[in-house]
């Protein structure tokens, strides 16, 4: 299982447009090939920050089947608008599950 974060800087005061839209797109996500879970989290500290936690089957689900796909075009589009910048994403495996 790979998990990908995706980190997302907002342009200020978009970020209930940016809720709406990554809310919609889920089902998007939920769709995709290889895809098993899909979550978003909000900083505390810089508030105009996000996370996507994505787990994927495997990498290539996530850089081949999904990126530059259909699916994968409409998501930008419901949230792109909103990005003060290109997101910064990597992808990671588990090391260590401690408890």
């Amino acid at each position: 299982m790979i998990l990908e974060i995706a980190q997302i800087d907002l342009k200020p005061g978009t970020e209930s447009d940016f809720e709406a839209g990554i809310a919609r797109a889920a089902e998007i996500f939920r769709e995709a090939t290889g895809c098993r879970s899909f979550a978003v989290r909000r900083s505390i500290e810089k508030p105009q920050r996000y996370r996507l936690l994505i787990e994927w089957d495997t990498l290539e689900n996530h850089t081949k089947d999904f990126t530059g796909s259909q699916a994968w075009q409409d998501y930008r589009a419901m949230v792109s608008p909103f990005f003060e910048a290109p997101p910064s994403v990597e992808h990671t495996e588990l090391t260590l599950q401690a408890f």
